[in-house]
């Protein structure tokens, strides 16, 4: 019997965007044709298979230039975006993929099957991390409209993960992204790397032009910064903002708030390939070092929750794990025991000035028991490298789950395969195969427990705080989606004439 999916398609838009400012819009927001935004990711590239692939600003950008297959809806529902429907054989291995009818490119060109194949081909190219989503899968166009998705093994989340394939036109040259064309909500105007994404309306989106003529992305750093510019007018949206600032928002008259639940955790991997990370017993003891409830408590006290999980409430594979107790005394007695080098300073790498404060803590309690750390706030792209390349001891990351399954989270990033933190156990592969090849849910959630139970127990990694992400706006803004994966959409955003 075959599983058939025919989700409910709204106007969709997955548009979205982030960061950036450009003297072509000129800061003016009282523009009604015009609005400007800043969240928390900056971006250095618009190329969706490149290697900063998986981060969230380029991300961001991508669903607003580009579409794909399936996409989640604001709360986290896999529906349909390039796709009406989609359908696997009983062994969840080959997946068919119908297209939306009448789909062109910005430029007018008929989106079709080909070029769905020519952009997985180009992603697994590539070194975009996203790729092992998709690791020795073919794709395969049997029709115009039809695309056919042949799994290695048994890959039940794979309409999840289909959200994370952008679709290019099957012809991508070496000044594409100059002029990049999409199928998307919008097109691009202007990018500044680093600095700004000016976006207009897509006139030939399928799902009808957004209402705004633009969307400023405008990269501001600095939270302090960034929320005068919402304060002055300059900027209509931000989100992502720290809980000490959001009471004296929520009293100024001009401006609304709202916090949503996210697919993110404050994730602190440590890279276990080091030697003096190798045993689990140091591990946890320099978990044990750090009052994260305390800190939690302290810097986000409405839009944090101490975890309990490497992944989300809200993702697909949740299970609540056992709190692991502060216990400084017993942490510095287990890390003497397990001979683990005071004289060396870990080094803690980490982007975003936002996540400062967070990082500086965690560095004040672990030098309370003699253990030093080098704190490196990093530029996002340097970042970026050096996180796969394992450049660091302790990673910091605010870690979403992509398609809101673990699949894509866990199944992806925990392997030995995957080569991400320097930790490989093969009952932990063992469990992450099986979660990700059945097309039993009870299974799966089964099997993504049993998972997470050795990744918090051998800890892997740190992990602090789930997310929920505080979005701040204009009201002269309105009809926008406050989305759950930080990606807000503007496609039916509208703004009040002055």
């Amino acid at each position: 019997m075959r599983v058939l999916f025919r989700p409910f398609i709204a106007a969709v838009a997955v548009a979205a965007t982030l960061a950036a400012c450009s003297s072509t819009s000129g800061g003016d927001s009282a523009d009604p044709s015009s609005i400007v935004v800043s969240g928390t990711y900056p971006m250095e590239s618009i190329d969706p298979h490149s290697a900063e692939g998986g981060s969230a600003g380029k991300e961001f950008a991508g669903q607003a230039i580009y579409s794909r297959l399936t996409r989640p809806d604001a709360q986290g529902k896999i529906i349909g975006d390039l796709a009406t429907e989609w359908s696997a054989d009983p062994t969840a291995t080959t997946w068919t993929f119908t297209l939306r009818s009448g789909v062109t490119f910005s430029d007018g060109t008929p989106l079709t099957a080909d070029d769905v194949v020519a952009s997985f081909q180009r992603l697994m190219a590539g070194d975009s991390p996203i790729k092992t989503n998709f690791t020795d899968a073919k794709v395969e166009a049997p029709a115009p409209d039809k695309v056919v998705v042949t799994a290695a093994k048994p890959d039940a989340a794979l309409a999840s993960k289909a959200a994370t394939l952008f679709v290019l036109p099957k012809n991508v040259g070496a000044d594409f992204f100059k002029k990049p064309v999409g199928s998307g909500p919008f097109t691009v105007k202007s990018f500044t790397p680093g600095e700004d994404l000016v976006l207009t309306a897509n006139d030939t989106y399928y799902a009808g032009k957004p209402k705004v003529d633009q969307v400023t992305i405008r990269t501001i750093p600095e939270i302090s910064a960034r929320l005068t510019a919402l304060r002055t007018g300059e900027v209509d949206l931000v989100w992502g903002v720290p809980d000490d600032q959001l009471e004296s928002l929520k009293s100024d008259g001009n401006l609304k708030t709202e916090s949503v639940s996210s697919h993110q955790v404050f994730t602190m991997w440590f890279n276990s390939s080091v030697p003096s990370l190798k045993s689990a017993a140091v591990r946890n003891a320099l978990w044990k070092a750090v009052d994260f409830k305390t800190i939690v408590e302290n810097l986000y006290p409405q839009t944090g929750k101490l975890a309990v999980s490497p992944l989300a409430p809200t993702v697909f594979g949740y299970s609540e794990q056992q709190p692991k107790a502060y216990d400084p005394a017993a942490a510095k007695a287990e890390l003497t025991a397990a001979g683990f080098d005071f004289g060396k300073p870990l080094r803690l790498q980490f982007a975003n000035s936002e996540f400062r404060p967070f990082n500086q803590a965690v560095v004040s309690d672990l030098s309370k028991i003699g253990v030093k750390v080098e704190l490196l706030e990093k530029e996002q792209a340097v970042f970026i490298k050096d996180l796969i390349a394992l450049n660091w001891d302790v990673n910091f990351q605010q870690l979403g789950t992509a398609g809101f399954d673990a699949a894509t989270n866990l199944g992806r990033l925990y392997t030995c395969a995957a080569k991400r933190n320097g930790y490989c156990n093969p009952e932990l592969d063992r469990l992450l195969a099986e979660a990700g090849t059945t097309s039993d849910a009870a299974k799966r959630q089964e099997a993504y427990a049993a998972a997470s139970k050795i990744i918090w127990d051998d800890a892997v990694g740190m992990y602090p705080m789930s997310v929920q992400i505080a979005y701040v706006w204009n009201k002269r803004l309105d009809g926008f989606t406050l989305d759950a994966s930080g990606y807000p959409d503007f496609t039916n955003a509208t703004v009040a004439q002055p």
